[in-house]
């Protein structure tokens, strides 16, 4: 039998290690290190053709695209309207993960194309948000790549670095 673990995507070996890591052990058990850097596998060389060696295609990871600047523009200046939003302020990141699967099932279910996502900016401190970093991240995970087909970030009138548009996939028939 071959071990799972081979067939697992970047992204999905990315989740489960954040899963592991809020795992606690059973009694008398010790807890299993977890390491913190994923090394890449190698890519194979292409083979020549014709003498020439082919240019190795680059693996592109399923991550969503950023909006054209033509749809982005418009959703800026108010021409596309934004049939949802959802605010994630104050919420733990569980709480913030779960009402967003919740809320772009849903929209994308109504047949709704654009979203706001509302995350804040962060602590007054100077760093960034915990919400404003891993919200992108979710969008490029597995659970949530069917329904999203790009985001990026608001209009200062819209919030900003604390906010983001997301163009959702249409519904297939």
């Amino acid at each position: 039998m071959s071990r799972r673990d081979d067939h697992l995507s970047d992204d999905d070996r990315i989740l489960w290690n954040l899963v592991a890591r809020s795992a606690r052990p059973l009694k008398g058990k010790t807890a299993v290190e977890i390491p913190d850097i994923i090394e890449p596998k190698p890519v194979p060389a292409a083979a020549p053709v014709n003498g020439v060696p082919a240019a190795a295609k680059p693996k592109t990871p399923h991550v969503s695209h950023a909006l054209d600047d033509q749809t982005l523009q418009k959703l800026k200046k108010g021409r596309l309207p934004i049939e949802g939003r959802v605010d994630l302020h104050g919420m733990t990141q569980d709480e913030a993960y779960s009402l967003l699967l919740t809320f772009l099932h849903r929209a994308h279910a109504g047949g709704i194309r654009y979203v706001l996502i509302i995350t804040g900016k962060g602590s007054s401190s100077g760093g960034a948000g915990i919400l404003r970093r891993a919200v992108p991240a979710w969008l490029s995970t597995p659970a949530f790549r069917h329904l999203v087909s790009s985001h990026d970030h608001a209009a200062r009138n819209h919030g900003g670095s604390g906010a983001l548009y997301v163009r959702l996939r249409r519904i297939r028939s």
